[in-house]
């Protein structure tokens, strides 16, 4: 008999197949809490940016930026850039949550992660939509936003007190943990696009100053995955099925 679905057993579930990504993201946040400490940001103003923002590349993008005196403008536009790719994860979230009330959107918009999008888009795939889908959604969510406060808290309070957080290594879970995401995703010739002109302009576009290789290459990114998705028919047709 299967289980019927109720708001709790889909926050729950949410919860549970987010684990593995919170595993992989405490040590990146904890990274962020140190750097941003030794940035110049104070423990209120770190802490804050992690409650307020929650998006970890765009917050490291920050953080390094601040710590060379960039300009304010300089920082929004170019964060704005990176999580340009959040428009496309609630594109593709959409159809699997269009009953739910335009009350929680902007909630559901601004705990929108990687580590959320992966894991929600893969349940509603496999399972479809359920009257109660938005809860799995924010069982993910708030697990992750929870991690992310605490791991932030730890960084801050070991980055005043150990020096050199960068030579702490930890920057490992982060590249495991968004390799498996990625790698997870890689289900057609659009998606495999993307991520190879992402991937080769990073690598070419990686001695710029001021982050800007990594924001050339979600644009890169973002276009070669809008391209591929128009031109390779059979991938319309997986998404129809």
């Amino acid at each position: 008999m299967t289980a019927v679905s109720t708001p709790r057993s889909e926050f729950l579930a949410g919860m549970r197949d987010t684990f593995p990504m919170v595993v992989g993201g405490a040590p990146f946040g904890i990274i962020f809490g140190a750097l941003a400490v030794h940035a110049g940001l104070s423990p209120l103003g770190a802490l804050s940016m992690s409650l307020l923002v929650f998006a970890g590349s765009a917050q490291f993008i920050a953080v390094g930026l601040i710590a060379q005196n960039v300009s304010p403008l300089f920082i929004v536009v170019t964060t704005f850039v990176v999580n340009v790719r959040h428009a496309l994860y609630s594109a593709t979230l959409a159809p699997y949550l269009r009953h739910v009330k335009a009350r929680w959107l902007p909630l559901m918009g601004f705990t929108l992660t990687d580590e959320t999008f992966v894991t929600v888009f893969k349940r509603f795939e496999e399972h479809g939509a359920t009257p109660h889908s938005q809860w799995y959604y924010f069982g993910s969510s708030a697990f992750l936003y929870t991690e992310w406060q605490l791991s932030t808290l730890a960084g801050i309070v070991a980055g005043r007190t150990i020096p050199n957080p960068q030579s702490w290594g930890l920057d490992y879970a982060a590249t495991v943990t968004f390799t498996g995401m990625i790698v997870s995703m890689l289900r057609n010739r659009s998606t495999g696009l993307a991520v190879i002109a992402a991937g080769v302009v990073a690598l070419i576009a990686n001695p710029l100053p001021n982050r800007l290789g990594l924001m050339l290459a979600a644009v890169a990114g973002l276009v070669a995955g809008v391209i591929g998705k128009s031109y390779f028919r059979e991938d319309q047709e997986v998404g129809h099925e």
